[in-house]
């Protein structure tokens, strides 16, 4: 369940028909790009755009993906992406999620990643702290 304590930034999405497989069911691989969804929303609406992060130099990689399906999402229904920040440290950052129905509010899937930044050379660095900042507001 999303939390209350903090920012959880939301967007609100139909499944289209290329998510889908044969029967019309949201493929596993899916729920990853909704993920990334909704941290890259999570980071607009904070003033964190990641395109700008990526202009600094610095890059956010994926270091772990976790997710647990609770029941299957269908094309053409609405999920809401709800997304925060787990635990934010001086070189890494973990994002959670949690994808509902939009209108019924039935969870569908939770999860999360943890991304650790990277400069431009591929070294592991710290998030700079102004970006820090605006992440967690």
């Amino acid at each position: 369940m999303a939390p209350t304590d903090r920012f959880v930034a939301e967007t609100t999405f139909y499944v289209r028909y290329a998510e889908t497989d044969a029967m019309g069911i949201v493929h596993h691989a899916s729920y990853v790009v909704y993920f990334e969804e909704g941290r890259s929303h999570y980071a607009r609406v904070r003033g964190a755009d990641y395109a700008l992060f990526e202009s600094t130099g610095h890059y956010l990689a994926v270091s772990e993906v976790h997710a647990r399906y609770r029941q299957p999402a269908r094309y053409g229904q609405r999920l809401t992406v709800r997304c925060w920040i787990e635990e934010l440290r001086s070189r890494s950052i973990t994002f959670a999620y949690e994808i509902v129905d939009a209108d019924t509010k039935v969870v569908y899937v939770t999860g999360h990643s943890k991304h650790i930044c990277i400069n431009d050379a591929g070294q592991v660095t710290a998030i700079p702290v102004d970006w820090r900042t605006r992440l967690e507001g």
